[in-house]
C-alpha cells in the first residue's frame, strides 16, 4: 500500500496515526494512506524564507532558468516511473500524457523564456525608462524583484503532476521558494514526482517542500511577502480567500477555479464543412479526456438552432465509440473519475440541472465497462440538450466536473455570446468558424468574460493544441467565477511572485540598479577598442566616440544606384522639398546605418564573432548632403548565451555637426568569452 510522505524542512515525514485512507477509483479498494503527520509549519516557512529564498535570489534569472531546464531534463528521463503509477488515478496513458508530459513541457518552456526574455541578472526591468525631468537628470523605471516570503501552492486532484510543475516553474524562475500542497486523493503521484525533484539535487535546499494532508494553521502564519496560489473549486477558493489572516495582512492570493466553459459553433460551420467535423471532434475530446475532469473542459456547447439536431446526432455517434473501463486495459479510451466521491458529486450536479435539460446520450445506470468492476468510479460520457437556454439558470451555474456537457441553441451571434457570458466568467471559450467576421464579433461581445478565446478552423486545425489545453506561453485564468487569476502567460506568470517597484533617480542610479546602461549615465573608456575585448573584459557603460564623416550627394546617388532605392526624397530635390519632412534631397536611413558601422567597427579579427541584429531603429532628423555625422557606441547590457560566447547589446546614437541626434538603435553582437 502506498504511503506518500511530506517533505518538511529538509526531511521526509511519514503519514501519522490519523492518516486518511485513499480509495482507488479503478476498483474501489484502498490503495494508499496519507496525511496525519504532525508538521511544524512555522519551521517549514522559516526554512523556505531563511534558506531557500536567499539561495534562489543569489542566482540570476538565467541561472535559475538553466536550473529549471536541468530539472525538466531529469524528470523527462524518469517519466515512465510516473506513467507506471498513473493508472491508479483512473487516467489512461493518453490522459497521463497531458498531466506528466504536459507538466515537464511547461517547465521546459519557462526555462527557455527565462533565458530569452529575462536578463542575466537579479533585477527584471519592467518597461522602458521614463524621463521625469526636462534635462534628463531625473528618471524613473519600473523594476521587479523576488518577494522575500514563500509561495504556497494548493493544487487540484485532476492534474497531480502538471498542477505542481506549472506553478513551480514560474515561482522558482522568479527566485521564490515554494510549499506544495497537492489534493490528497491523487497525492501519491505528486509525491513520486516530488521525490524525483529532491533526488535530482538540482534545486538548492529550502527551495521546495511538500505537504501531504491538511494545511493546519499554515495560512494563518503567512504575511505580506508570501503568496497563495490555488487551483480547484470556486467554493474552496472562497473559503481560503476569506481567511482572516490573509485578508488582514494582504497576502497575495491567485485563484484558478472551475468554470462553465463554452464552445460556439459558427453559423458558417454547417454539416459537410471541415469546421463542423472539427467541432464534433473537439467536443467529444473535451468530454472524455481525463473523464471530463478538466477545469477547461467544455460544459456548454452553443450551436445554431438550425444545426442542433445535426450536432446532437454527430456527437452521439462519436461518443458511442468511447470505450470506458480500466485505464490500463487494451482498447479503453476513457478511464475512471478520480474517486467514488467525485462520481457521486457529478451525478448530484447532473440532477441539479436535470429539470432544464433533455438527455441526448449516455445513461449512468446502463453502460458497458471493459475489464473493470462496477465498484469503480466509472461514468459514461453524458450529453444533454437545453431547449430554452434563456430561461434556464442551473445549466449556466452548476458544473458537473466529469464527462458531461450540454447543447444550447442560439439565434444569432449576439445571442451566442450572451449565452457564453451567462457562465459569469470562464477560463476559455472556443469558437469554431472559418469566418473572421464571426471571430471579431464574438471577441468584442465576449472577451470581457473569458480568460482565453480559442478560434479554430480548417487553416489551423492540424497544428492547434485544442480548446482545453492551457499553454505556458499564454495566460491561464479568467474573470469572475474562474477566479480572476492569470497563471502562466510566460514572464507574466513569473511576475506574480515578484514585487513591482518604481525606482527614481539619476541615470547613474538606474544603471547601477538595473544592470543596464541608461542614457546620460557615466561613460567608460577601455584600454583598447571594445571590439578587441572579450565578453568578460567589456564593461557596462564602455563607450567610444567616432570621428565625423561628411555625407555627400555622390554618396546618396551611389547608394541609390547600388541598392535600387530611388525613392524621390533621395533623388528629386523639388519633390523632396514639397514633402513636409524634408528640406530637399536627403540621405537614405540605411545609408546612415551603414556609415555608422564604418565609423565604429574595428576590422581586425578578435573576440567579436557576429552582428546578429539591431532593435528599435529610429530616425529623428534628416541628413542633407554636406552634413557631417558621428557615432557614440556604448555597451548597454551583457547576456551569457552559451559556454563559448555571450550577447553584448550596444546603445548607438548618431549625431550631426550641430550635436543633434539623427538616428538611434540597439546593436546586438555575439562576443567570445576568451580570446
Amino acid at each position: 500500500m502506498l504511503a506518500p510522505e511530506s517533505y518538511a524542512a529538509g526531511r521526509w515525514v511519514a503519514p501519522g496515526p490519523d492518516a486518511r485512507p485513499i480509495l482507488g477509483p479503478v476498483e474501489g479498494r484502498q490503495i494508499a494512506r496519507a496525511g496525519g503527520a504532525d508538521l511544524d509549519f512555522q519551521a517549514m516557512i522559516d526554512w523556505a524564507v531563511g534558506t531557500g529564498g536567499p539561495a534562489l535570489r543569489a542566482m540570476t534569472f538565467h541561472e535559475r532558468a538553466r536550473m529549471l531546464k536541468a530539472l525538466a531534463t531529469y524528470l523527462n528521463v524518469r517519466k515512465e516511473e510516473l506513467y507506471a503509477i498513473n493508472p491508479l488515478t483512473g487516467a489512461t496513458r493518453r490522459d497521463g500524457a497531458v498531466d506528466i508530459d504536459g507538466g515537464i513541457g511547461t517547465m521546459f518552456v519557462f526555462a527557455s523564456k527565462g533565458r530569452r526574455e529575462m536578463p542575466d541578472g537579479h533585477v527584471y526591468l519592467d518597461g522602458g525608462v521614463e524621463q521625469l525631468s526636462k534635462g534628463g537628470s531625473f528618471l524613473g523605471q519600473h523594476i521587479a524583484v523576488p518577494l522575500r516570503g514563500v509561495a504556497v501552492h494548493i493544487n487540484a486532484f485532476n492534474f497531480p503532476v502538471w498542477g505542481m510543475l506549472e506553478k513551480l516553474a514560474p515561482t522558482l524562475l522568479a527566485g521564490m521558494p515554494a510549499i506544495v500542497k497537492p489534493a490528497t486523493q491523487t497525492c501519491y503521484l505528486t509525491e513520486a514526482c516530488f521525490r524525483m525533484i529532491v533526488d535530482s539535487g538540482v534545486l538548492p535546499e529550502g527551495a521546495v517542500q511538500l505537504v501531504i494532508g491538511g494545511t493546519g494553521d499554515l495560512l494563518d502564519r503567512l504575511g505580506p511577502q508570501d503568496v497563495v496560489s490555488f487551483t480547484g473549486s470556486a467554493d474552496t477558493a472562497g473559503k481560503l480567500r476569506s481567511n482572516p489572516n490573509l485578508l488582514r495582512r494582504s497576502v497575495r492570493f491567485h485563484a484558478e477555479q472551475d468554470s462553465l466553459n463554452a464552445s460556439i459553433l459558427g453559423p458558417d460551420a454547417i454539416p459537410g464543412t471541415p469546421e463542423f467535423d472539427l467541432f464534433v471532434k473537439e467536443a467529444a475530446n473535451e468530454m472524455t479526456t481525463k473523464a471530463g475532469q478538466k477545469c477547461t473542459a467544455t460544459r456548454r456547447m452553443i450551436v445554431p438552432e438550425s444545426q442542433i439536431d445535426a450536432v446532437a446526432e454527430a456527437l452521439s455517434e462519436r461518443l458511442a465509440k468511447t470505450t470506458v473501463g480500466r485505464p490500463d486495459a487494451e482498447g479503453v479510451r476513457m478511464g475512471a473519475l478520480a474517486s467514488a466521491d467525485q462520481k457521486r458529486d457529478v451525478l448530484e450536479k447532473v440532477a441539479a440541472f436535470a429539470g432544464e435539460v433533455e438527455r441526448v446520450y449516455g445513461d449512468p445506470d446502463q453502460f458497458e465497462l471493459i475489464d473493470a468492476p462496477a465498484e469503480g468510479a466509472y461514468l459514461p460520457p453524458m450529453l444533454f440538450r437545453c431547449p430554452d437556454p434563456d430561461s434556464a439558470t442551473a445549466v449556466h451555474a452548476v458544473e458537473a466536473f466529469g464527462p458531461v456537457s450540454t447543447l444550447l441553441p442560439y439565434r444569432d451571434l449576439p445571442h451566442a455570446a450572451a449565452l457564453a457570458n451567462r457562465g459569469e466568467g470562464s477560463l476559455v471559450a472556443s469558437v469554431i468558424t472559418h469566418d473572421p467576421a464571426v471571430a471579431r464579433e464574438i471577441t468584442l461581445e465576449a472577451a470581457a468574460w473569458h480568460g482565453r478565446l480559442y478560434f479554430n478552423d480548417r487553416t489551423s486545425m492540424k497544428e492547434s493544441t485544442g480548446h482545453g489545453s492551457p499553454l505556458p506561453h499564454m495566460v491561464h485564468g479568467g474573470p469572475g467565477r474562474a477566479g480572476g487569476g492569470e497563471e502562466l502567460g510566460g514572464v507574466r506568470g513569473v511576475l506574480h511572485y515578484m514585487q513591482r517597484t518604481a525606482v527614481q533617480g539619476s541615470p547613474d542610479m538606474l544603471t547601477a540598479i538595473g544592470g543596464q546602461w541608461v542614457r546620460g549615465a557615466a561613460e567608460k573608456t577601455g584600454p583598447t577598442h571594445p571590439f578587441q575585448r572579450t565578453f568578460t573584459e567589456i564593461e557596462i557603460g564602455e563607450t567610444i566616440h567616432t570621428e565625423a564623416r561628411e555625407v555627400t550627394l555622390d554618396d546618396i546617388e551611389h547608394f541609390a544606384g547600388f541598392t535600387g532605392d530611388t525613392f524621390y526624397a533621395h533623388m528629386d530635390d523639388d519633390a523632396a522639398k514639397a514633402n513636409p519632412f524634408f528640406p530637399g534631397r536627403v540621405a537614405h536611413g540605411y545609408l546612415l546605418i551603414s556609415f555608422a558601422a564604418g565609423l565604429f567597427v574595428q576590422p581586425d579579427p578578435g573576440p567579436v564573432l557576429a552582428n546578429t541584429g539591431l532593435n528599435a531603429l529610429s530616425f529623428q532628423k534628416p541628413v542633407s548632403p554636406g552634413d557631417r555625422v558621428k557615432v557614440r557606441l556604448t555597451c548597454k547590457r551583457k547576456t551569457r548565451r552559451t559556454d563559448e560566447y555571450g550577447e553584448v547589446a550596444w546603445d548607438v546614437a548618431m549625431t550631426n555637426q550641430d550635436g543633434e541626434q539623427v538616428a538611434q538603435y540597439e546593436l546586438l553582437t555575439m562576443v567570445a568569452y576568451d580570446r
